[in-house]
């Protein structure tokens, strides 16, 4: 994939964009659904408000590191509660399969869309820095200067 085709900013709004739509999503669950169970409710309201703050940070222009870093455990942590709640539980909570449909689909959808988009700002990144720096090239020895050693 040539990531220098990719304009930043189409990423920073992409990224937002799945960002907001997987916040909408644990809110959307948070009031129909998971406000009355203890703790993952509250987590998930806390999943929504972080989601929906880091992609408005993201809109506000070029984020450094630490706020991509930020998005990508924001993601992480939705798919590890997700994967968490279908295998060993959550604090007590376990679910089964791809329930509640659609909503666990569209956040595994939107929490995998985000990791992909940060993943490949930071090769458009990457390679724009190695871009901007000059060759470094080997330095060039003066043979006048250079004596060698006798025979």
């Amino acid at each position: 994939m040539n990531t220098r085709r990719l304009p930043t900013p189409a990423l920073r709004w992409a990224t937002a964009a799945t960002l907001a739509a997987g916040g909408y999503i644990h809110a959307q669950l948070y009031v129909d659904e998971y406000r009355f169970i203890h703790i993952i409710g509250p987590l998930f309201l806390l999943q929504a408000g972080a989601s929906f703050a880091l992609a408005a940070l993201l809109l506000m222009g070029t984020p450094p590191l630490l706020l991509r870093a930020a998005a990508a455990g924001v993601a992480l942590g939705a798919l590890g509660g997700f994967t968490a709640s279908r295998t060993v539980g959550v604090f007590g909570f376990t679910e089964r399969g791809l329930q509640p449909a659609p909503q666990a689909v569209l956040s595994l959808l939107a929490e995998t869309g985000t990791l992909l988009l940060l993943a490949t700002w930071q090769m458009t990144v990457v390679t724009q820095h190695r871009a901007a720096r000059p060759p470094v090239r080997p330095p060039i020895r003066n043979r006048a200067t250079t004596r060698t050693p006798p025979d």
